[in-house]
């Protein structure tokens, strides 16, 4: 995650998500190009034990309605396993990745119905993305946080409820426009129509 910016207090901290492309050298660019494509290229060719596809020996891909489906809004590219993937190796790219990560991890969070077992889940969704310098801080206002803090010792499962609505907004109105407007995409699109076999760079 991108240091903050010392003469600005997390209180009145303006809410970004990732590292804006500008901020990148060219050579930088290249090498998160590079990444992207490995990344994809291994998502998509280690996919022929997928659940959807068990008896065929060959590796699963989208369908161009899947990834068309994707443009339509962020929910639906969550909703889809391959999709949500996609976008994380997007949002890994960027610097950001802690976003979908903390995401991902309030959803499973919500599913939890032992009190033991989410006051030891909170705690340590606090300590790897809440508190100050958590290895995977992600932006959030003072408020928010202490909130999140002040309900640790005996936790709901609605702790984590207005936090992940602000990284869900910030990933809505920045990440995925720039992910549905990637190279990235455009090249899951291509593979899907079958026009790029995703090997050759």
């Amino acid at each position: 995650m991108r240091e903050k910016p010392s003469s600005m207090s997390s209180q009145n901290m303006a809410p970004t998500d990732c590292m804006k492309p500008s901020d990148l050298s060219a050579e930088k660019k290249g090498i998160k190009r590079k990444n992207w494509r490995n990344r994809i290229r291994f998502l998509w060719t280690n996919s022929s034990k997928s659940i959807l596809h068990p008896m065929k020996n060959r590796s699963y891909r989208p369908s161009v309605d899947d990834v068309n489906q994707w443009e339509q809004s962020l929910d639906k590219l969550l909703a889809h396993k391959y999709g949500k993937a996609a976008f994380r190796i997007f949002l890994k790219s960027e610097f950001c990745e802690e976003n979908i990560e903390f995401w991902t991890t309030c959803e499973n969070y919500k599913t939890l119905t032992s009190q033991k077992d989410l006051v030891s889940k909170a705690n340590t969704i606090y300590e790897e993305f809440i508190k100050s310098e958590a290895p995977k801080e992600i932006n959030l206002d003072f408020n928010t946080k202490n909130a999140i803090e002040q309900s640790l010792n005996a936790p709901t499962a609605t702790t984590f409820q207005a936090a992940q609505k602000k990284i869900y907004s910030l990933m809505e109105n920045n990440s995925y426009p720039r992910f549905i407007n990637s190279d990235l995409y455009k090249e899951l699109c291509a593979v899907a129509s079958g026009k790029s076999k995703l090997v050759k760079f």
